[in-house]
């Protein structure tokens, strides 16, 4: 079976004339480097072994031309990509097939650090001075005095200097192979099509990370015919990018060592990770979708230090014992001790569709500054559970249940400052009834799994933020008049008799 498809189903359906061409433009270089790729998988056998990965970009169909192995990367991210097919399946070939704008200007970092680890794949750069896809702007291989829809002058000094990604390429320690070739005569065909299955062919005999690049033909955006556009290449594109081997250290290099197949047993990779594959015991009937819905947003918040991180893991670590899907995304400030912290965590009874929570129906904040930054972002009927040590005042939060919890003091009584964070989320489990107690006891437990003399105080926190949600409310109903009992630490007569 050929690599390259006989009819393309994304013209026609697969039928007709239309089905026997590609999306490209007339005397468009991307074609002919599509068909030297499939040309040299088929000589050397690879078919089922090969994964394309295509990029942002003209080449962005690449899996329509391609019977292999296709992964669609983000703009810019295919060498990353790429590098976790290979060490996903090392007997797998991984051709990275990027674009000028795609990978010498969003993909920089990516196609850098990949080239510097060296580990064998190949790499497909298509160079052709502009930006095809998106309208025709300077590139960063973008020819100085070349007009384009971003530089109608002409690029300029202020614009910077073309990147000459090859010489850049093989001046790093890692790679093994790197060579420029072009396509505007037959002659530099040929050179690119030897030159394409020779960094297949390295990647077969696990020799090392190898690029090519190919001066290509834009004839739309350089408003040439394509005869044209080949000269234009020839004539401006190479004094600037000249052809050749930049570098060729495979014949005095040992191949790669084997790499290792990943371990996908679940048990196996359970024990790795520090978990475990029994199932945790289950207690909720069902999904907490009384208050909020099918999908919960909770956001914690606080300072660096002030545990927000891991009561959000202990929380979404409860909801997927019980069965239900949860995310935790944490954003850290600069600094280690004293900077934001926060944890947006995402609770859904089928699955988290978006893992943010810029609208929170649940805000646990351990500073002031959260709760002023984030506390007229929750959403109306959501809950606001502050730190009322700390942050005394709140803001007027019309619609919102406020909760002030002094977690700071009541850890300070207990002499374990540091489990503040579990007594906010005891007094989260009470104000909210999300879970049970005990999934939320089950989940503290497995994060302390490893430290067992902190278990007890660390349950003696969360029992404490409990307790002082329910002081609070019934010293509020016992007045009467909705203001709470300011005392939390030894339970007045009214809160003895209600518990």
């Amino acid at each position: 079976m050929s690599t390259f498809y006989d009819t393309f189903e994304r013209h026609a359906g697969g039928e007709g004339l239309k089905a026997h061409s590609t999306h490209y433009c007339p005397g468009c270089g991307h074609g002919l480097v599509h068909k030297f790729v499939a040309d040299a998988i088929d000589e050397l056998g690879i078919q089922d072994r090969t994964v394309a990965i295509s990029p942002v970009g003209c080449a962005v169909f690449l899996y329509y031309y391609l019977d292999v192995g296709n992964v669609q990367a983000a703009h810019g991210r295919a060498p990353a990509v790429a590098l976790g097919e290979k060490l996903a399946r090392p007997d797998s070939i991984v051709v990275s097939y990027q674009g000028d704008g795609d990978l010498a200007s969003i993909g920089l970092a990516e196609i850098m650090q990949s080239a510097e680890l060296g580990i064998p794949i190949t790499v497909v750069f298509v160079n052709n001075a502009i930006y095809g896809m998106t309208g025709g702007q300077m590139a960063p291989t973008t020819l100085m005095g070349q007009k384009t829809a971003t530089s109608p002058t002409g690029r300029d000094r202020m614009m910077g200097q073309p990147l000459r990604m090859s010489e850049v390429i093989a001046q790093l320690d890692a790679p093994v192979y790197v060579e420029r070739v072009a396509l505007f005569d037959a002659k530099q065909r040929v050179k690119a099509q030897k030159a394409i299955k020779k960094a297949l062919q390295l990647q077969v005999e696990n020799k090392g990370f190898a690029f090519v690049e190919v001066l290509a033909e834009c004839p739309l955006h350089l408003g040439l015919t394509p005869e044209d556009a080949e000269h234009w290449v020839k004539e401006r594109m190479v004094p600037v990018y000249p052809l050749g081997v930049k570098k060729d250290v495979t014949a005095t290099l040992a191949p790669w060592p084997v790499l290792p197949t990943p371990l996908h047993d679940p048990a196996t990779v359970a024990s790795v990770v520090g978990a475990s594959a029994e199932r945790a015991d289950r207690f909720c009937d069902g999904f907490p979708h009384a208050r909020f819905g099918r999908d919960i947003a909770l956001k914690l918040a606080g300072a660096g230090g002030d545990g927000a991180q891991t009561a959000a893991m202990i929380l979404a670590r409860a909801a997927i014992n019980e069965g239900f899907d949860a995310t935790h995304i944490p954003s850290y400030g600069p600094e280690s001790r004293g900077g934001t912290s926060y944890a947006d965590v995402r609770l859904a009874e089928i699955e988290v569709l978006s893992p943010a929570a810029p609208a929170p129906h649940v805000l646990v904040a351990f500073n002031a500054p959260s709760l002023t930054t984030f506390g007229p972002t929750v959403v109306e009927g959501g809950i606001v559970i502050y730190d009322s040590t700390v942050a005394p005042t709140p803001p007027d939060l019309p619609g919102v249940t406020l909760v002030p919890v002094p977690a700071t003091e009541i850890a300070n009584g207990l002499g374990h400052l540091m489990m503040k964070n579990l007594v906010a989320l005891g007094a989260l489990c009470e104000a909210s009834a999300l879970f049970p107690v005990e999934t939320f006891i089950t989940a503290i437990r497995q994060a302390l799994h490893g430290k067992p003399a902190l278990l007890p105080p660390n349950l003696e926190a969360f029992e404490a933020g409990r307790r002082a949600v329910r002081h609070r409310d019934c010293c509020a109903e016992a007045q009467g008049d909705g203001v709470p009992c300011t005392t939390v630490h030894v339970a007045c007569a009214d809160c003895e008799r209600a518990h």
